[in-house]
């Protein structure tokens, strides 16, 4: 009888020790995770005006609301000081490349993720941000290269935490795909591969989807930096004439006109520099089919950039004219509408499918030619971005 006491005794002061143990190591780990999770809710920043983009070494969290107040000068050569509003703009201003081209001449500004379709913000004195996509937070100064190389002075940023967001274990900036089940393999391959001129030659591949209503992806591309363009030539020059006498850079040169399902493009939108608009801007041409998904319209989207010119293949009225040359990789400008859609935080899924008879390589309209893995970017916008 005593012996089994002894063994219940045993193995109850075991049991004991090893319930002590897990705690002892858990109680680091509880602290180490809590710290983690624990962040300032102030941040400090000197901007320095020489770099392009200052990392402010602060992983932001989707949701993350924000305030910035900034203080200081900064200036070039031996001009006038400015604050983090910038220089008002001037006539001198027009056709620089600015990375907020309307903005204030080096105004404080900011953008979220290093990535080329991350849209600059603009901060100036003061900003409340929500952060649209987690990633990480940089600042710089809305102005050329040039400019940067004689710029002294320094902007003082406080940035006050209003509310955490998401959680840290949130993935930063994810650019994997998900499976979008709700478009299928049949609706892939219904949907026509390529664009058309006035007289059918088969033209620009359909590259893109995109499902929402349309308040939902006019304000998607909106909020990435693309430009609705001039619907007509003969509204260019008006347009033109106002907003240079704005002080505003021209952008919106209209494009020519491709057709599917029957019509023209319902939308044409850019991304274009001052300096090189005339002969380089990313653009696209965007239809709303017939489909929906999900209860929601599906639109194609034809995607290209635009990087020169060279000689139009087609003899229009017996005569010989120059067109856009478009950048032949036209996978890259597919993933640059990628980029600037989902740095928006609007884009819910997104997802590439190679269809059945994928387009890998052809010539455009106008003669010039592409080629593609042939995959298509299905992009799925949230449904509680706007309404309908």
């Amino acid at each position: 009888m005593s012996n089994r006491l002894g063994s219940l005794s045993a193995v109850f002061l075991y049991t004991l020790l090893v319930a002590f143990r897990a705690m002892v190591v858990a109680a680091p780990l509880a602290q180490t995770k809590a710290a983690a999770n624990k962040r300032p809710q102030t941040y400090v920043f000197d901007v320095d005006p020489t770099m392009p983009w200052n990392d402010t070494k602060i992983d932001l969290r989707s949701g993350e609301k924000l305030r910035f107040n900034v203080t200081g000068m900064v200036g070039y050569h031996h001009g006038k000081k400015f604050g983090p509003e910038g220089k008002h703009r001037s006539y001198g201003d027009l056709g620089h490349d600015y990375p907020l081209p309307d903005a204030g001449h080096g105004a404080l500004i900011a953008r979220v993720g290093r990535s080329q379709g991350a849209q600059p913000v603009l901060i100036g004195e003061t900003l409340e941000f929500e952060v649209p996509v987690a990633g990480r937070l940089y600042l710089g100064l809305n102005q050329s290269a040039k400019n940067a190389q004689t710029a002294n002075g320094s902007f003082h940023v406080k940035i006050e935490v209003l509310s955490p967001g998401k959680a840290l274990s949130t993935p930063l900036a994810s650019t994997a795909d998900t499976p979008i089940p709700a478009i299928s393999r049949k609706l892939f391959d219904e949907l026509p591969r390529r664009v058309t001129d006035h007289g059918g030659n088969p033209g620009d591949m359909v590259n893109i989807l995109l499902v929402g209503y349309k308040d939902q992806v006019l304000e998607a591309f909106k909020r990435a930096g693309w430009l609705q363009v001039d619907s007509s030539v003969e509204g260019a020059p008006i347009n033109l004439l106002s907003d240079t006498l704005q002080r505003k850079n021209y952008l919106t040169m209209p494009m020519s006109k491709l057709y599917l399902f029957g019509r023209s493009q319902d939308y044409g939108l850019v991304h274009a520099e001052p300096v090189k608009v005339a002969k380089s801007r990313h653009h696209l041409r965007l239809w709303k089919s017939n489909y929906e998904v999900e209860g929601r319209p599906l639109w194609c989207v034809a995607a290209t950039h635009d990087i020169g010119f060279e000689r139009d293949k087609r003899l229009i009225h017996g005569k010989i004219l120059l067109t856009h040359k478009i950048d032949p990789n036209i996978d890259e400008e597919r993933e640059y509408v990628n980029e600037t859609l989902f740095s928006t935080g609007m884009v819910a899924q997104r997802s590439h499918i190679k269809p059945s008879k994928a387009v890998t390589e052809a010539v455009t309209a106008t003669g010039g030619e592409f080629h593609s893995d042939g995959r298509i970017l299905a992009l799925m916008l949230r449904k509680d971005t706007t309404d309908q």
